[in-house]
């Protein structure tokens, strides 16, 4: 299978040459790029390359024979004989991973510059096997600003009376960055093809909204795109929308069907900061005003570690910074975002990632200036937030604990989210302004802290409230009274 990635620039227009593409994708124009997969090989090569035109194309082969030797079910010739070793599928998705895995991250260590700058791209799949169609493929693409060009295949030249395929070269074209068509091609090609190459469980939930957060959600194909990635399995299919509604705020269902896809890519440039990142910088904003300054923060439901690396970079003079939680893949994921295995043995020691459960007694989360609890509460039952109270309050007693929870009462703002419901199929409960107001205050008068109330997000113009509620609980200094 091909797909070929272009870049091409106007000296009256752009101040880089299209060959910087290279450094953006990690590989030369000058050499060939060879790497071994599982299902066979890709390479990575260059047709041209000059200042105003640069194209780098990724030929994939897959092994059909090797796929199936060693197989025991019911032979079929369809094993054999098939269309995926040409037509793009999810072996392609992998071998994106596996070969553009930086430039999926976004990383350009030579270029900085252009790694988030939108850039003239195109990206052709010269064979693409999709039963959705014409329309099915222009409505996963033009809604993120790109505009499509396609060629339906017959299925035999010799034979035109036998008529077309399902098979189409496709073209799109538009202003990206170069982790966004990557991300973009990873996640749709298998959606249009409608078939994976491996099994489909939680692991496949994590790689959408990792690969999804920031556009997935405003998309107004979001609920097919989910099913057919997910293979039509709707509990996985729910929980991946559900997280990517969390982390980027609930939009209004009105708003994504009255806007026109032509303006998706503009809509999303001038978006408000996603809720998820307002609560990261409301929390190390907590972190970075305690005084004395804080010296040894943990993270607690510390998940894929976007808190701890915005406290690494944003608060200064800070010691230590931990980051716990009950989920062993979540922990991995977090080792991989804060590059603990590029970190020297200084820089090492001075994070910790580990796992652990908030109703048990532990050892170590003692001796931190401050815990972060940012959308945690509400993922326990709440006859087991008295264990979470003694863990946290009686036993780690930090000098400041920061707790975020949604507030129940903004639901009704988001025609999306119908009454009744939370806004993540794994919270046990979701509280109002009022009652987070008399837990919160009845903790902190018990364990000996003062707390604090802070809206996360935009206020409603009806009176309910921001979308998050934040507490912020400082110990009491001994000999201060009790509120």
């Amino acid at each position: 299978m091909l797909l070929t990635i272009t870049c091409t620039t106007l000296p009256e227009r752009h101040s880089f040459p299209a060959t910087d593409l290279g450094f953006l994708l990690h590989k030369n124009p000058a050499s060939l790029f060879e790497k071994a997969t599982a299902f066979g090989a890709a390479r990575v090569f260059y047709p041209e390359a000059t200042a105003e035109r640069c194209t780098a194309a990724l030929l994939v082969e897959v092994d059909p024979v090797g796929l199936v030797r060693g197989n025991r079910s019911a032979a079929a010739l369809a094993q054999y004989v098939s269309d995926r070793p040409y037509a793009a599928s999810s072996f392609l998705s992998v071998a994106l991973g596996e070969v553009f895995g930086t430039a999926l991250a976004g990383r350009c260590k030579e270029r900085p510059d252009l790694a988030d700058t939108r850039l003239p791209l195109s990206a052709t799949l010269h064979v693409l096997d999709c039963d959705g169609g014409e329309d099915l493929i222009r409505r996963v693409w033009e809604p993120l600003g790109y505009a499509v060009e396609l060629t339906r295949l017959p299925l035999d030249e010799r034979f035109p009376a036998w008529g077309e395929s399902d098979l189409y070269t496709v073209t799109v074209s538009g202003d990206q960055t170069a982790r966004d068509l990557l991300t973009h091609l990873y996640v749709l090609v298998p959606v249009l093809d409608n078939a994976k190459h491996y099994g489909v469980g939680e692991d496949e939930v994590e790689k959408l909204v990792r690969r999804g957060e920031g556009w997935l959600h405003a998309h107004p194909e979001k609920d097919l795109i989910a099913r057919r990635y997910l293979r039509y399995k709707r509990r996985l299919a729910d929980a991946a929308l559900a997280r990517l509604a969390d982390i980027e705020g609930v939009p209004d269902a009105g708003e994504a069907e009255d806007a026109a896809p032509r303006d998706a890519a503009e809509r999303r440039l001038e978006a408000p900061a996603r809720l998820n990142d307002r609560r990261i910088a409301a929390a190390v904003e907590a972190a970075r005003s305690l005084d004395p300054p804080a010296r040894r923060v943990i993270d607690l439901g510390c998940g894929e570690g976007k808190t701890m690396e915005a406290l690494r970079k944003e608060v200064h003079g800070l010691e230590h910074v931990a980051g716990m939680d009950v989920s062993s893949f979540a922990l991995e994921r977090a080792a991989r975002r804060l590059r603990l295995d590029r970190l020297g043995e200084r820089e090492r020691e001075r994070v910790t990632l580990f796992h652990g459960s908030l109703v048990y007694r532990d050892a170590r989360l003692a001796g931190y200036d401050v815990a972060l609890l940012t959308e945690v509460i509400e993922h326990l039952d709440p006859d087991r937030l008295r264990s979470l109270v003694r863990v946290v309050f009686e036993h780690a007693r930090p000098r400041r604990i920061v707790v975020t929870t949604p507030n129940a009462e903004y639901n009704g703002v988001w025609a999306a989210l119908p009454a009744g419901k939370f806004r993540h199929p794994d919270h046990r409960f979701e509280w109002t302004r009022a009652e987070f107001g008399v837990w919160a205050e009845g903790v902190a008068g018990r364990q000996g802290y003062t707390v604090a109330f802070v809206g996360i997000g935009d206020e409603d113009d009806e009176g309910r409230g921001t979308p998050t509620q934040m507490a912020v609980f400082d110990r009491l200094r001994t000999g201060e009274p009790h509120c």
